[in-house]
């Protein structure tokens, strides 16, 4: 099901841009990936869940979340194409802040401390929204056995990873576009 070189033509027609950017990390740049442009088409959800699968297919884990907003849509279709090769998947989100009422809690979603899970990011630059995000989950009592991507920058995210023992993988990288990434 998944076409790498279909997610390759979606991600270059409908998230590259180019232009003068700061993004979330700080860093300045000439271009610009706006995930959500993909993960919230049809066509382009489907391309990223049933890829991540792939990738995943020899980690061992339970539940698959990121941070919300972002990792929202990427979450919801790999439940929906893990659900149809008849797999059991937990999946989870996790808010920027507690919930200020009910539970009160960062984590959303019916993982449990104690169960092996991966989290994802649409675009990873630093790495820096998905490792706040593996933090509440260690904090939640979970192990996080791996990190995944849609696109890495390749600006550290990887390094940031590594330095966590955290294995990262992603379905693209940027020099899959043509683009080297800056020497910082």
């Amino acid at each position: 099901m998944y076409d790498r070189s279909r997610l390759m033509e979606l991600v270059q027609e409908r998230a590259l841009r180019f232009g003068d950017f700061t993004l979330a990390s700080g860093k300045k740049s000439t271009y610009y990936l706006d995930g959500k442009q993909v993960t919230l088409s049809a066509e382009g959800l489907m391309q990223i869940s049933y890829g991540l699968l792939d990738l995943l297919q020899d980690v061992e884990y339970d539940g698959f979340g990121g941070m919300s907003i972002g990792a929202d849509p990427i979450v919801g279709g790999v439940l929906v194409a893990a659900a149809t090769q008849g797999r059991q998947l937990q999946g989870f989100m996790v808010r920027k802040e507690a919930k200020g009422h009910g539970t009160q809690r960062f984590i959303e979603g019916p993982i449990q401390p104690g169960q092996k899970v991966v989290i994802v990011d649409d675009v990873v630059t630093t790495g820096g929204s998905a490792l706040q995000a593996v933090d509440r989950v260690q904090e939640f009592g979970c192990s996080v056995v791996h990190a995944v991507g849609i696109v890495d920058r390749l600006q550290g995210g990887g390094e940031a990873f590594a330095a966590r023992q955290i294995p990262f993988t992603s379905l693209l990288t940027i020099r899959d576009f043509g683009i080297d990434p800056p020497q910082d």
